[in-house]
């Protein structure tokens, strides 16, 4: 045997050996991924509507670093604080990446003592999940946030939010949509009157916000087995929590015996009934539910919170809705900022970010599934000629066309087949040709031609451009 296994190994020496050469594992880490041009070309059309929203609100933009002193992010985030990515201390400092733009926000805030603003921010954030990425959750993911911080009066910036995110959710065609409403200041009335003591009501908060997901069967064990509430609280939470509906529903629990009593309750009631008038006058009201069972997990919040839901029409036989998900969330935190504040003082904030992931993985099922080609290029006109010998023709022209802002391609060939540049066209996209053949040099024409008519034109070489610019500015 220690003969043949020597034999082996002269062998394989001969062959040389794998010593220099490292087997890479071609992975991206979980809970991440690669864009193909085609998702980007997707995902920059709905960056686009987005920030085209944000821009007709009149919101400026901002940018913060990636990582955070740990401290910054330590405390903010309730239960999720769990999921924060600490890195490796470098050169004396602890970092971690940051978990969403709203802390950052508030420090650069509080920084730069801004006590007014309305800014937009659009940047990667991090999440040590462990995530279902087929429903669109990701450890390293997009938000697109707007805020407005400042001192005004109750309800109107809150408004424009929702206002927000519903124009948003329309220009989007996304599909039928609903967006939540209930106030922190209602939830806690609501905890106090039911007998949650005080130090309970943040955990009990992140239970109920798991509604969505959990029937009330699950979530009751979970306040009463895991965090210790007793049944008849969780009861008596069940009966509030189970409510939705509009202005008819606020009138109803303003006259509730109980919680009109509730100072907190109170106030927030009120300035529900408020942001409701408003919403009304907006002409959205219909799309907005005031709902109990949303608490929004997320410690900061001090007020307005909402959620908005795309709804999916199961059958013809189901008279509810079904909801696939959230798309977007905010609300109200005056209280973050000041936190950061050497003196404490306080900047009023109101805010919502938009889950662009899962609104990226709607939209991409989609054009799979219509199958629609996606063009991945902007390109106007590929430069092509129709004999040998023109490359230096066709280098001045391009050259002519990028100068005068032109998006225009060409092929790397000397001697490209006319063919082979019509076929490059069809692949791509591109709805131009412009050819340059002996005859059209000698007479000052370019030959223009249509790719997905065949229909061809000579055009003098001074008007090309405007020609161009003429066939392809978008409608």
């Amino acid at each position: 045997i220690a003969k043949e296994v020597g034999k082996l190994l002269e062998m394989k020496a001969q062959l040389g050996g794998d010593e220099g050469k490292h087997k890479f594992v071609l992975k991206t880490p979980k809970g991440t991924r690669d864009y193909s041009p085609k998702q980007m070309a997707i995902r920059e059309r709905v960056f686009n509507a987005i920030i085209a929203c944000f821009k007709r609100h009149g919101a400026e933009v901002i940018d913060t670093p990636v990582f955070e002193l740990k401290e910054t992010l330590t405390g903010k985030y309730g239960e999720d604080s769990k999921l924060i990515y600490d890195l490796k201390d470098q050169g004396g400092e602890l970092l971690s990446l940051r978990y969403d733009l709203t802390v950052p926000f508030a420090r650069y805030l509080a920084m730069n003592k801004i006590t007014n603003i309305k800014r937009y921010h659009i940047a990667k954030v991090y999440r040590r999940d462990n995530p279902a990425m087929t429903r669109g959750r990701y450890r390293e993911f997009y938000q697109c946030d707007f805020d407005i911080a400042g001192q005004f009066d109750p309800m109107i910036p809150d408004a424009e939010c929702l206002k927000i995110v519903h124009e948003i959710l329309s220009d989007l065609q996304l599909g039928d949509f609903l967006i939540k409403v209930n106030d922190r200041r209602i939830l806690d009335g609501m905890f106090a009157v039911c007998g949650v003591p005080d130090s309970k009501f943040r955990t009990i908060c992140s239970s109920v916000d798991k509604l969505d997901k959990m029937p009330w069967e699950e979530v009751r064990s979970e306040m009463v087995g895991e965090k210790g509430l007793s049944p008849e609280a969780a009861d008596h939470i069940g009966e509030y929590v189970q409510l939705h509906g509009g202005l008819d529903l606020i009138e109803r629990l303003l006259q509730d015996p109980q919680l009109s009593q509730n100072k907190l309750a109170k106030e927030g009631l009120g300035d529900m009934k408020l942001l409701f008038e408003y919403l009304t006058l907006f002409g959205i009201a219909g799309k907005i539910s005031f709902d109990l069972s949303l608490a929004r997990g997320l410690d900061y919040y001090t007020g307005v919170i909402f959620e908005a839901v795309l709804l999916q029409q199961e059958n013809d036989h189901v008279e509810e809705p079904v909801s696939v998900g959230s798309v977007a969330g905010g609300g109200r935190y005056d209280g973050l900022v000041g936190m950061f504040d050497p003196k404490g003082r306080k900047v009023p904030c109101v805010g919502v970010s938009i889950g662009i992931e899962r609104i990226f993985s709607i939209l991409e099922q989609r054009v799979e599934a219509s199958e629609e080609k996606i063009r991945t290029t902007e390109t106007q006109v590929l430069v092509a000629s129709a004999q040998k010998k023109l490359l230096e023709e066709r280098l001045k022209l391009i050259s002519e066309l990028w100068d005068a802002g032109i998006k225009a391609e060409m092929l790397y060939k000397k001697n490209p087949k006319l063919l082979n540049q019509l076929q490059h066209c069809e692949d791509t996209g591109i709805p131009l040709v412009a050819i340059v053949g002996e005859q059209e040099l000698k007479d000052g024409v370019v030959k223009l031609r249509v790719v997905a008519t065949r229909e061809e034109v000579s055009v003098r070489r001074e008007s090309l451009v405007e020609e161009i610019r003429m066939r392809t500015s978008q409608p």
